[in-house]
C-alpha cells in the first residue's frame, strides 16, 4: 500500500472544507463539531477504530492458538506489531483524517442551506412523485399497501440501523481489510457521495414529506424514528433562529437521499470485492429495504431515492478511478480465514548463497 491511497478523498476533503470555511465566512454562520451535544466524531471515530484494530489482532492471536495449541503463549504484541507496520498506521490514519474533515464539512455545509436559499423545492418534487406514480403519492401508496403496524416499526428500525452503519464499514475499510485499493476506493466513493450531495441540497432545497405533508404520516405509531424527525425539526428551528446562539447543526435535507447513495456505494464495493455470497446478499436486501423506508417514513420523495442511485453510481465509478481501480477487474474471493490469516515467515532459500 502506498502513501497515495487517500490522494483523491483528500482533494475531495480540502475542496469541502474550503467550500464550507467560505460559506460560513460569507454568510456569518459558525463552524461547528456536527456531533458535539453527544460524543465528537473526532472522539468516537478513534475509538470505534480502536476497538476494530483490538478485534483483529484478538482474531488472528485466537487463529493461531487454534491451529497450534502449543502456542497459546504467542504474543499478542507480536501479532500486532506484525500486522500494525507503519504501512498500516499511515493507511488507516490518513483515511481516518480525510474522511472526517470531509464528513465535518458535509455536516456544515448541509446546514447553510436554508441560509444561502430560503426556496424549497418540495411541491416540484411532490409533483414528480406523482406522475411517476400514476397520481398517487408513494408514502401514501406504501402506507395502504403494508400497513401502517409492523411495517412502521421495521422501516424505523432499517432507518436507525444505517445510522450506525457507515462508521462501521469505514472501520472495515480502514482495518480488517488487507486490500487496501479496496479500502481507498470505498472511503473515497463516500466522500465523493457527500460531495455529490451538497450540490444537490444547493440545487434543489428541500425538507422531504415528513415536514411539508405530515398529514401523510399522521396515522403511524410513535416509534425512535419520531423522536430522530422532532429532533431534527427542533435542531433547524433553533438553528434558524439564532446560529450562534446554539450548538446544534440543522440537518435536514432531502434532494437527492444520501441513505440510498451510500448505500448503494457499500453493496457495489462488496460485490466487487467479492464478499461472501451471505454479505453481498445481506447488503442488496438492506438497500431495498433502506429505499422503502425513507418513503415510507417520509425522509425523501420517490425522486430523491432514484437521485440517490445515481450519486451512488456516480461516487462509485469516479472514485475507481481516482483510486487507479479498473471496474472489470475481478478479486479473488473474500474469505473469513483468509482475511484473519497471519504470513507466515519465509523459508530461507539453502541456494541463495550460492548465487
Amino acid at each position: 500500500m502506498g502513501r497515495r491511497d487517500f490522494r483523491a478523498a483528500a482533494v475531495v476533503a480540502v475542496v469541502m472544507a474550503m467550500t464550507a470555511a467560505l460559506v460560513a465566512w460569507t454568510q456569518h454562520l459558525p463552524l461547528r463539531d456536527p456531533d458535539g451535544a453527544s460524543l465528537p466524531t473526532w472522539f468516537r471515530l478513534p475509538v470505534i477504530v480502536a476497538s476494530a484494530v483490538v478485534l483483529d489482532v484478538l482474531a488472528r492471536w485466537a487463529l493461531v492458538v487454534r491451529r497450534n495449541r502449543t502456542m497459546v503463549g504467542t504474543s499478542l504484541r507480536g501479532i500486532l506489531v506484525e500486522r500494525w507496520n507503519r504501512d498500516q498506521i499511515w493507511f488507516t490514519l490518513t483515511g481516518l483524517v480525510t474522511w472526517y474533515v470531509a464528513y465535518v464539512a458535509f455536516r456544515n455545509l448541509k446546514s447553510y442551506v436554508p441560509f444561502v436559499t430560503d426556496r424549497l423545492a418540495d411541491p416540484e418534487l411532490a409533483r414528480l412523485d406523482r406522475l411517476l406514480w400514476i397520481g398517487h403519492d408513494p408514502a401514501v401508496v406504501l402506507h395502504e399497501t403494508l400497513g401502517t403496524t409492523w411495517a412502521n416499526w421495521v422501516t424505523a428500525a432499517v432507518y436507525l440501523i444505517w445510522i450506525g452503519l457507515v462508521p462501521a464499514s469505514l472501520a472495515i475499510a480502514l482495518v480488517w481489510t488487507r486490500r487496501s485499493s479496496y479500502g481507498a476506493w470505498y472511503v473515497t466513493a463516500v466522500s465523493i457521495d457527500w460531495l455529490l450531495g451538497v450540490i444537490f441540497y444547493y440545487a434543489v432545497p428541500s425538507m422531504g414529506p415528513t415536514y411539508t405533508s405530515p398529514g401523510w404520516f399522521s396515522s403511524l405509531p410513535r416509534t425512535p424514528n419520531s423522536a430522530v424527525r422532532d429532533a431534527l425539526l427542533s435542531d433547524r428551528i433553533k438553528v434558524l433562529a439564532g446560529p450562534w446562539d446554539t450548538g446544534a447543526v440543522q440537518t435536514i435535507a432531502a434532494f437527492a437521499s444520501l441513505h440510498v447513495a451510500v448505500m448503494l456505494t457499500i453493496c457495489l464495493t462488496v460485490t466487487v470485492m467479492r464478499l461472501p455470497l451471505v454479505i453481498r446478499a445481506a447488503s442488496w436486501t438492506f438497500l431495498a429495504l433502506t429505499m422503502v423506508a425513507t418513503v415510507y417514513l417520509g425522509w425523501h420523495f420517490f425522486v430523491d431515492v432514484l437521485a440517490g442511485l445515481g450519486v451512488g453510481t456516480a461516487a462509485f465509478v469516479l472514485a475507481a478511478r481516482a483510486t487507479g481501480n479498473p471496474l472489470r477487474r475481478r478479486a479473488e474471493p473474500w474469505t473469513f480465514r483468509a482475511a484473519l490469516e497471519v504470513p507466515a515467515a519465509e523459508e530461507p532459500d539453502p541456494l541463495a548463497g550460492r548465487r
